[in-house]
């Protein structure tokens, strides 16, 4: 009899999206088959800590984290772990064969995750270090995309020193890329977190502040006044495949993080009704995206359709996207004919394909 899996399950994390990974992280841990895997969960808190224990989803949801022991995940190759302090020396709690990490931001899908895991020589769900920096920083992204000929809004990105130094000047150069409206936006974070859309000056320099709480790096780009937000679901390591197309149609001013998570009042469509050469032609961008940004496993590619003129404009790609029973990616896979059981399953055995290739890298040189 095969010997099952030893999956380790994180969540958490030091973003702000530390709740949204919880949501994912409950949503996955209710379906991977016991049978099949052995299952490791792994929490970090807010301030960075990682614990393992009884009880640790709902503990870490609560902020009571009695009970819980904390845990070191060690790059040691030969070994790989998670590790707990016992009589003050360091011990393994457990060997892990992949990891999942249902984590999104910084520290959890922007490439810092997944070097300690290459560090350790583990196998693990998702991107690896180049495609996750690469797709969490919208405006690198944004780069990568026009060198690839690839549609999206004109932008420009600042650094917080330049609002400093210069707001007006900033103002001035956001402002001669389009009309209003534009959009900040934090460069290295989802979920709209920080997000603003903004009809003014005044608005603008509000927004450019709201951004730069979150990040270092700040995204302006053009709005358009009433898109369709269209988002389509790319699986596979190098030979990609993109799921039906989706539809958002937000109730808000934009698709919000209180209607993505909270107020739950956005309508999701899993058929969007567009013509067949434009449903064809967003998968096809969508393959060649996360191609041209060495993705693995997994993204969700949103897309912007201007209502007027039907001009298509990729926004951006999600390398961990969210996994909670209402997101887009599960759910346009399961309109796809692939369950959510199946599409973790799914995820695992290209983790460790991924791996697989890794191993057959030589590691040294011999003259």
């Amino acid at each position: 009899m095969k010997d099952k899996l030893k999956l380790g399950v994180l969540y958490g994390g030091r973003s702000g999206e530390h709740e949204v990974s919880l949501m994912s992280a409950r949503s996955v841990l209710s379906v991977i088959d016991p049978e099949k895997f052995d299952v490791i969960e792994i929490a970090i808190t807010r301030q960075g800590v990682w614990l393992v224990g009884p009880d640790l989803w709902t503990k870490l949801q609560q902020e009571k984290l009695s009970g819980l022991t904390t845990a070191y995940f060690l790059p040691v190759p030969q070994n790989p772990g998670i590790y707990t302090r016992v009589d003050g020396e360091l011990s393994l709690y457990s060997t892990l064969d992949v990891v999942f990490p249902v984590m999104h931001g910084s520290f959890s899908e922007d490439g810092t995750l997944q070097g300690l895991f290459e560090l350790a020589d583990i196998a693990y769900v998702g991107a690896g270090v180049l495609g996750s920096a690469v797709c969490m920083d919208k405006g690198l992204f944004k780069d990568v995309m026009v060198a690839h000929h690839i549609p999206t809004l004109p932008y420009v990105v600042f650094n917080r020193s330049n609002l400093e130094d210069d707001l007006d000047g900033c103002l001035d150069t956001a402002e001669a890329i389009s009309a209003y409206p534009l959009f900040t936006k934090p460069a290295n974070l989802g979920s709209s977190v920080g997000i603003s859309k903004c009809s003014h000056r005044g608005d603008l320099v509000e927004g450019l502040l709201e951004s730069a709480r979150y990040d270092r790096r700040i995204v302006v780009e053009k709005g358009l006044e009433n898109p369709r937000e269209i988002e389509v679901s790319v699986l596979g390591n190098e030979n990609p495949v993109a799921s039906l197309t989706g539809e958002i149609i937000p109730k808000d001013i934009f698709y919000t993080y209180a209607e993505k998570y909270i107020n739950d009042t956005a309508e999701l469509l899993l058929t969007a009704d567009l013509p067949t050469e434009i449903t064809a032609r967003i998968q096809e961008l969508a393959v060649k995206a996360f191609q041209a940004t060495d993705c693995a496993g997994m993204a969700r590619v949103d897309f912007l359709i201007d209502r007027s003129t039907m001009a298509l404009y990729l926004n951006e790609i999600n390398t961990i996207p969210g996994f909670t029973k209402i997101s887009m990616f599960p759910k346009l896979w399961e309109a796809s004919g692939l369950t959510y059981q199946a599409l973790i399953e799914k995820l695992i055995d290209l983790a460790m394909a991924r791996k697989a290739q890794r191993d057959n890298i030589e590691r040294e040189f011999r003259s």
